[in-house]
């Protein structure tokens, strides 16, 4: 374990959820509210633990059009997933949150202080299931917690704490536009409304509706994102980065021979061979010689189309001043549709079919032609049209539950039911297989025509071959119950020692249904899920003021996780797990105007069921195109082609487990400034990896175990396939300090306020894939991980209030680093090279002005990205089809204007 000084980081379960505050309209009566920290704002209300806050004002402020954007601005926050990657990729828009860089699934996500389902069969809730109408603030512990929480908070908590005890109505409505043209506008519009008062009338009912749209942004409508043909000027060179798709529209052609010795593989594009160009969207390969690369880039969204509508309601019902009964419900239906390029499939036919007389064979010499095993194309659907997918994703979540004093103790329990289900559609791109089979076999279409130039029977052909529908449903089901309970025990020098006890019992189930399977062509079947499994634990924690200016707590925690129950086999699998918790917290307040706090903990977290009990199923493709094994029967036929990649589980599995630490301090000299600063560290090791495929590929004999022949979709021909198997073996270590700056100052037309804050990145390091000792990083460059871990996130938020009229500035820095080493084509030399890019920092400026027309109607305008700042180049590959930027670091809609309205009754 490493750590310079020790000290601080939590409450107990039930204290760090619940403390005394004084209620405003009755001064001398002191009633229990929830929390999930302590505000950083000011060190009268700043407690042991490294609390971010955000308030309503800084919500609306922020200008953000939903939760994960929110987040997102939070310069603790990276290494998450953005709604931007589901335009390439299967996630559906779903977006995570992941504190210091730790990792989605190591944090911990709550509303009003308790679980919501995740999406999959591990721990990430979907930001897109918190209600953003009905959020009062935010809380985010950037301290470990899993001594209170259990399993998935080693990098810290999220806590949406919703609006209560409201009377009257809000209306809101907003909308939003880039300014250059070509998509991207959203719009929004939400009704809040609370009756009943809980003090006085013993009841209050919210109810919160939000509807958001956003329509989608193609990449040829922005300049740096619409090729897949990059130009690069490097060092005074200029280059070209082709990552154009072999599979072209018209396809390229490769021709097997059966004596390979004399004749080897043979690729060309027959339409540049007759034409003497490859056509429309299409340019020739610089890495095969008379072939043919696809623009695919030219084709695709940037960002995805989305709806959503969410619905909160929240009722309290106060008995007496000892008990009140309370339920929270939170509905929402996301739906996204992402449109990627035309659907790339292979096609195989030999010399009788009519492809082969008029395409393939004025090419070949007579020798060859006598030699032809059979040919592969590499052919772009592009009269298909493009790959449409529309995902719904329904969040259920209902919690009913009580609190209230019994005895000297404070108590509260509740029973929870929160579900997250989607369904992915098809609904444009994919090709029936039947269908699809027919028209090859029949030679219903020429795969070496140009763009649109199939005939009108074709083309109907084409439509009735369509495929739209369901592929697949998955859910995960949460079903739990807590009780905990808090009350003072003895007395020490600094006051009241305090107790708090907790248990809690939750049941997971992730079911998934496939719908599709044999129905669309080249389609990797879908597998069947039904997996569930139960856990519980319990907690104590003991508060010590041990004098005045200083206050000790220990927490401990057990937990227990079962195996996992297979529904469709009835049988278990994997192994009954346990893991113990602790944290040891103190805060010291010297002066009024010094704090210091620190803490030492441990956490852990339960592998994901699918990580356990996953059968072998098909996960993409490798990177690589180099066969592992030269001169196998199982390599392809030209090295254009990458190889399947398939996922599976292990039943041996073990908890993920860490070791943490933080030490900070936060200093006010004076009433109007303040600032602070919090060192944390976290190791994590038994870390659940695979061997990567770079480690395997590079070293085939010694990994031999994880290549298998496989069927490749469409054509069934065996090939090799690359296994990537879950173990425990890796480790990781993560450090950096959190800081901040606070100030106001009055002057005679209003109050100027701001608050400059960091996060600084001093070591993000991690053994490579598959390996227990071989470590590597990613800080300030893109590691192996295909990441990168920024050293410094900086955020600048300044506010002028001057009465009815305010404005807000915002100055957003992401420091820069070093790219993905990428193959390019040197234009003097015709030779391709390796070049490493450093990819500059990135900031933008936002704007805000709010005019208070009276106190109940309220308009705002802003500006982003004032400066028209362009996302830096960046030639990474993978995280989505977007080309020539990152879409997880930057925003592609560039300077864009919004407006809002506010009106309460």
């Amino acid at each position: 374990m490493k750590f310079p000084i020790k000290a601080l980081a939590l409450a107990l379960a039930s204290i760090s959820y619940v403390s005394f505050a004084v209620a405003e309209d009755s001064p001398n009566k002191v009633q229990r509210v929830e929390v999930t920290g302590s505000s950083i704002k000011r060190i009268v209300k700043e407690g042991a633990l490294p609390v971010q806050q955000i308030s309503k004002e800084e919500i609306v402020r922020s200008g953000a059009t939903n939760v994960a954007e929110l987040l997102q601005n939070i310069p603790a926050m990276q290494g998450f997933q953005v709604a931007a990657t589901a335009n390439g990729t299967n996630s559906g828009g779903s977006v995570f949150a992941s504190l210091h860089d730790i990792g989605q699934s190591y944090t911990l996500v709550l509303l009003n202080g308790r679980r919501v389902a995740p999406q999959g069969s591990g721990s990430t809730v979907n930001l897109n299931a918190i209600p953003m109408s009905a959020i009062e603030r935010i809380e985010v512990l950037t301290d470990g917690a899993s001594a209170v929480y259990g399993s998935d908070a080693i990098a810290g908590v999220i806590n949406f704490i919703t609006k209560k005890n409201m009377q009257g109505g809000q209306i809101d409505a907003s909308y939003n536009a880039p300014q250059q043209s070509g998509g991207g506008s959203s719009w929004n519009t939400s009704l809040t409304y609370g009756f009943g008062n809980l003090d006085d009338d013993g009841f209050n009912a919210l109810i919160s509706y939000r509807h958001d749209e956003q329509t989608p942004l193609k990449a040829k409508d922005r300049d740096f994102a619409k090729t897949a043909y990059v130009p690069v000027s490097y060092n005074g060179n200029n280059y070209i980065f082709d990552k154009t798709s072999p599979s072209s529209i018209a396809g390229n052609a490769t021709v097997q021979f059966k004596d390979s010795k004399t004749n080897p593989n043979k690729t060309f594009n027959p339409a540049l061979k007759k034409n003497g160009n490859c056509g429309e969207l299409n340019v020739p390969s610089l890495t095969t010689q008379d072939a043919c690369g696809f623009d695919f880039v030219n084709t695709i969204e940037i960002y995805p189309e989305s709806k959503r509508d969410s619905l909160f309601a929240n009722t309290q019902f106060k008995v007496n001043d000892n008990l009140k009964f309370f339920g929270d419900i939170a509905l929402s239906r996301y739906d996204l549709t992402a449109r990627i390029a035309p659907n790339a499939v292979s096609i195989n036919f030999d010399k009788t079919s009519p492809y082969y007389t008029q395409s393939i064979k004025p090419y070949l010499t007579a020798a060859q032609d006598l030699d032809v095993k059979k040919v592969g194309v590499t052919y772009r659907t592009y009269d298909w049209g493009t790959r449409d997918t529309q995902t719904l994703t329904d969040s259920n979540h209902f919690v009913a539950g009580a609190e209230g004093e019994l005895l000297g103790w404070s108590w509260n329990t509740a029973l929870t039911w929160s579900r997250n289900e989607l369904e992915e559609r098809y609904v444009g791109g994919y090709m029936k297989d039947t269908e699809f089979r027919d028209m090859l076999a029949k030679g219903s279409f020429d795969p070496f025509a140009p763009i649109g130039s199939q005939s009108d029977a074709t083309k109907q052909l084409i439509k009735n071959s369509l495929f739209n529908g369901s592929v697949r449903t998955a859910s995960t089901t949460l079903k739990g119950i807590d009780a905990k309970a808090s009350s003072e025990v003895f007395t020490l020098s600094g006051g009241a020692a305090s107790i708090g006890l907790g248990a809690d019992y939750r049941d997971y189930r992730y079911e998934q249904s496939p719908s599709a399977n044999g129905k669309i062509y080249a389609f990797n079947d879908i597998p069947a899920y039904d997996m569930h499994r139960a856990t519980y634990g319990l907690s104590a924690e003991l508060l010590m003021p041990i004098v005045s200016d200083l206050e000790v707590s220990a927490a401990l925690r057990y937990d227990n996780i079962n195996k996992i129950d297979n529904g469709l086999t009835g049988s278990t699998m994997g192994e009954d797990m346990a893991a113990s918790t602790y944290k040891l917290s103190a805060r010291y307040q010297p002066t009024k105007s010094l704090l210091i706090r620190g803490s030492i903990g441990t956490g852990f977290k339960a592998p994901d069921m699918l990580d356990i009990a996953q059968p072998l199923v098909a996960f993409g493709v490798t990177q690589t195109n180099t066969c592992p094994f030269p001169n196998t029967p199982y390599c392809k036929p030209a090295t254009i082609s990458a190889y399947d990649m398939l996922k599976g589980g292990n039943q041996s599995l073990k908890p993920e487990e860490s070791e943490q630490y933080t030490i900070g301090f936060r200093f006010e000299p004076t009433s109007n400034f303040s600032f602070g600063a919090d060192l944390w560290d976290v190791t994590i090791t038994n870390q659940v990896s695979a061997v990567s495929q770079e480690l395997a590929f590079s070293d085939p004999a010694k990994y031999a175990s994880l290549f298998t022949p496989s069927a490749e979709a469409g054509t069934g021909d065996m090939y090799w396939a690359f296994k990537s198997m879950s173990m425990n073996i890796g480790q990781s270590h993560t450090q950096g300090i959190d800081w901040d700056f606070n100030g106001n100052y009055k002057f005679d037309f209003g109050t100027l306020s701001g608050t400059l804050s960091g996060t600084y990145l001093i070591d993000s390091s991690y053994t490579r894939a598959g390996t227990d000792n071989d470590w590597t990083d990613s800080l300030g460059h893109t590691g192996e991980n295909n990441a990168v871990s920024f050293r410094n996130i900086i955020k600048l938020t300044t506010a002028l209030k001057t009465g009815a009229f305010n404005n807000a500035l915002t100055i957003s820095f992401r420091s820069g680093y070093g790219d993905t080493t990428a193959s390019v084509r040197n234009l003097a030399t015709g030779k391709n090279e390796l070049i490493t890019l450093d990819v500059p920092s990135y900031t933008t400026m936002d704007w805000q002005g709010t005019y208070n027309i009276n106190k109940a109607f309220e308009i705002r305008a802003g500006v982003k990205n004032i400066l028209n700042t362009e996302p830096p180049m960046s030639l990474r590959t993978g995280n989505g089809h977007q080309n020539g930027y990152d879409p997880r670091y930057t925003d592609p809609m560039m300077r864009s204007f919004y407006m809002s309205g506010s009106y309460k009754f």
